[in-house]
C-alpha cells in the first residue's frame, strides 16, 4: 500500500494500486486516477485559474487575469462546479436540519435572476423547488427536486441521514412520516411565528444557508435555468468550506479535479 498520495475524497493516504494505474483508497473504497488534470491545462495554469474562482471572481475577469481564452475558463468552471457537486458527506448523522425553499427574487433589482430562474407571480410561471439537509455543527448538501412532496423528499432523506438520527423541520406535510422511517422527528411551527421548537428543534441553520445562496445567485445577475445545479453544488461547496483558507481551497479543488473522470 503507498503512503504518499491522498485520497482526494477523504484524505487518507492508505489505498491500493489498481489496474491502469488507479488507486483504490483503503478508507471509503474510492477509486480515482492520480496526477492527470482535466482539459490539458497544466498545473500551473489551474493553479492560477483556480486562485481567482476561489476569490469569487467572474469568468471573464479569470480569463482577463489569467491569460486564458475565455471560451477555455467557461469550460474550466464547469468541470471544477461538477466536481465540487460530489465532494460532500453520502450520509448526514447525529441532529440534522431539512428544510425547503424556491430559488427566484420578487424585487425590481432581481429582473435579470427572475428571467434565468423564473419566480412565480400569481398566473406566472413557477419558481425552482430546492430541498437542503444540514448536520448540526457540520455540513450542508442542497439538491434541485422536481417537486415538494414526499414520494420526493422522504427518499431523500432516507438516503442521505442515517437511521436513528433527529431531523428538525418544518410543519409542512411532506415530512410527516419521517418518524415512522426510524428518526426522531422535532418540528418547528414558522406559522406561529415559532424559530425554536421544542427540545431546542430549529432550522436557523438551513434559513442561513438559503440566505446565503440567494444573495450569491442574485450578485450573479442572471443564470440560465440548465445551469443552475452546478451554481447550486459551488454555493454548497463553498459554505461548507467558508472557514478555509484560500489556499487550503485550492489544494482540495485540484484534488477533486485528479479524481474527476476525464
Amino acid at each position: 500500500m503507498g503512503k504518499r498520495l491522498q485520497c482526494p475524497r477523504c484524505g487518507s493516504r492508505e489505498y491500493w494500486i489498481c489496474s491502469r494505474d488507479r488507486r483504490r483508497c483503503a478508507g471509503c473504497r474510492y477509486d480515482w486516477e492520480p496526477s492527470r488534470l482535466p482539459l490539458r491545462l497544466r498545473l500551473a495554469a489551474w493553479r492560477a485559474l483556480l486562485g481567482w474562482f476561489a476569490r469569487g471572481l467572474s469568468g471573464q475577469a479569470i480569463a482577463a487575469e489569467t491569460g486564458l481564452e475565455r471560451k477555455r475558463v467557461c469550460r474550466a468552471l464547469r468541470v471544477v462546479r461538477q466536481a465540487m457537486a460530489q465532494d460532500v458527506p453520502p450520509v448526514f448523522s447525529g441532529v440534522v436540519e431539512v428544510d425547503e425553499t424556491y430559488l427566484g427574487g420578487r424585487r425590481r433589482t432581481q429582473r435579470r435572476l427572475q428571467r434565468a430562474v423564473p419566480v412565480k407571480r400569481g398566473r406566472g410561471t413557477p419558481k425552482t423547488p430546492v430541498f437542503g439537509i444540514l448536520c448540526r455543527g457540520g455540513q450542508v448538501w442542497a439538491q434541485l427536486v422536481p417537486d415538494l412532496h414526499a414520494r420526493t423528499l422522504l427518499p431523500l432523506i432516507r438516503r442521505r441521514v442515517a437511521v436513528g438520527s433527529t431531523v428538525c423541520s418544518d410543519t409542512l406535510r411532506v415530512y410527516t412520516g419521517v418518524a415512522a422511517k426510524g428518526y426522531v422527528h422535532r418540528l418547528v411551527d414558522h406559522t406561529q411565528g415559532q424559530y425554536v421548537g421544542p427540545a431546542g428543534a430549529h432550522i436557523n441553520g438551513l434559513e442561513g444557508f438559503w440566505g446565503y445562496l440567494k444573495r450569491q445567485l442574485a450578485a450573479k445577475g442572471g443564470i440560465r435555468r440548465d445551469r443552475l445545479a452546478l451554481y447550486l453544488a459551488e454555493y454548497v461547496w463553498r459554505y461548507n468550506h467558508r472557514g478555509d483558507s484560500r489556499a487550503a481551497q485550492v489544494t482540495r479543488l485540484l484534488r477533486l479535479l485528479r479524481a474527476a473522470p476525464s
